[in-house]
């Protein structure tokens, strides 16, 4: 595969989504299912081991298992593909990329060390050893609001400066103010934000999403982002609803404790676009699949334009 660069990286991405079993191991038919869903809709790429894909819970075989799949589909379909190597340990991270590297994928996604925070110049010296590691493929940083450590806009101009590979971010997105402080700092970094905020989010100058949304239905992702060029205030609109649906039936979860994961899963099995499940692997507790199926009826009536032809 072709490796990206920070003006090609851009649009609607999907996620590897594990289905997991009852007895915590991954059931590969089911994800295999999932993949092929996955690569004929028409999303701008996929990637695999972001919150969602719980690698923080993956073997070593598994993550690779994991990748050749991803490797193999995206291939036959010449569909641009991203592999996530973060990892709370800094040397797991480097083997993970070394091995990453050689399935040639667009870009490899990284997080930064998560036991102890890291300083500005830790966070520098990092990338640049993992970008050593993963030369010629580009690397993406991963920092969510989760994140131990927080990288400061100001720090952007820094890592570009200093590590040339590191051509996008993946944060969580905020205000105009917020928006206009990146413009200043992230310039020539592809910016990738919430999914259920991209449509404000490309209005201000994000390139894409990790997209959640895509994870509730990818067909529909797609759809959105077409309405976002050809009718960007009814995007808005949509966007308005779904800040609606997730206050009133995500929220309530993610407040209660589940993790990022889990609400993941959930939307997936609330779009009811493949067999995944809600079950989330030991220690994290899983949601009610149950709940996911009485809320069908209701998301698709509040967001018709994220399930079309349904």
């Amino acid at each position: 595969m072709e490796t990206l660069t920070a003006g090609a990286l851009g649009g609607t991405w999907g996620t590897v989504l594990l289905p997991i079993r009852n007895d915590e191991s991954i059931d590969w038919a089911r994800l295999e299912a999932a993949l092929d869903v996955l690569v004929a809709v028409g999303l701008d790429g996929l990637y695999a081991h972001g919150t969602a894909g719980e690698f923080h819970t993956l073997g070593e075989d598994e993550y690779d298992r994991v990748n050749a799949l991803l490797a193999e589909q995206c291939e036959r379909h010449q569909l641009p593909f991203q592999i996530g190597a973060g990892h709370m340990s800094a040397q797991t991270c480097l083997a993970r990329v070394a091995r990453a590297r050689e399935l040639r994928p667009g870009a490899i996604q990284v997080t930064l060390p998560d036991w102890l925070p890291v300083s500005r110049g830790e966070v520098v010296r990092f990338l640049a050893r993992v970008a050593a590691a993963a030369d010629p493929v580009p690397l993406v940083l991963y920092n969510p609001p989760h994140a131990k450590t927080q990288v400061p806009a100001d720090l952007y101009p820094v890592i570009r400066r200093e590590v040339p590979a590191v051509i996008g971010i993946k944060v969580a997105g905020g205000d105009a103010r917020w928006y206009a402080e990146m413009e200043r700092h992230a310039a020539g970094l592809a910016v990738f934000v919430a999914g259920h905020d991209l449509a404000t989010g490309r209005r201000y100058g994000a390139a894409g999403s990790y997209s959640n949304i895509a994870a509730l239905n990818p067909a529909g992702a797609m759809a959105w982002q077409r309405m976002m060029v050809a009718q960007p205030e009814a995007a808005l609109d949509v966007e308005q609803r779904i800040r609606e649906f997730f206050a009133a039936h995500v929220q309530p979860l993610q407040r209660s404790g589940y993790a990022s994961a889990a609400l993941d899963k959930f939307l997936a099995h609330l779009g009811d676009w493949a067999d995944i499940g809600t079950r989330v692997r030991w220690p994290y507790d899983s949601v009610d699949a149950s709940l996911a199926v009485r809320l069908r009826p209701l998301v698709r009536a509040q967001l018709p334009e994220l399930f079309p032809g349904a």
